[in-house]
């Protein structure tokens, strides 16, 4: 039934929950699991006119700096998940990706052609519940992807 699966991963517990439900469908339908977790973009630190041009390059190197190392990091992370479905003898791939999640699930959704996405329901806080729930990326992938989506719920006892 499923040829590819998709996990979005942020590197939780929460996320390591969704992994076991994946590793569970591919087992069952032969799936490739592709694991991807998207680092957020840092966006250029708004300068002011007291800024010096070389000051203004030395933030945007620093910022460089970051993005690579916190890809590096991620890589080393996330391969551990990689390593999981290795052991239970399901294909898998890894990416990791700088930018919007949203965005950079649905450009994976369209390009890898997924058959499901499989993934975390955020945690909300109480109080601000109802905050939470708009614009969040859950939401945003039901809407703008066609294939289905489980989501995996750990508070549920």
């Amino acid at each position: 039934m499923y040829k590819k699966i998709l996990l979005p991963h942020a590197g939780t517990p929460a996320g390591d929950k969704a992994l076991e439900h994946a590793i569970y469908l591919a087992k069952f339908s032969k799936a490739q699991i592709i694991i991807l977790h998207v680092i957020e973009e840092i966006y250029n630190v708004p300068v002011g006119l007291t800024m010096h041009y070389t000051q203004i390059e030395s933030i945007k190197n620093q910022l460089s700096e970051i993005r690579r190392l916190s890809k590096a990091i991620m890589k080393k992370v996330m391969l551990k998940r990689v390593q999981i479905c290795k052991k239970n003898k399901i294909k898998s791939e890894l990416k990791i990706k700088v930018g919007d999640p949203t965005d950079e699930i649905i450009k994976i959704v369209r390009n890898q052609r997924i058959d499901l996405i499989v993934m975390a329901k955020r945690r909300k806080l109480p109080g601000i519940k109802i905050f939470l729930s708009f614009g969040s990326v859950s939401r945003k992938i039901v809407e703008h992807t066609s294939c289905p989506v489980l989501m995996v719920d750990i508070e549920k006892k």
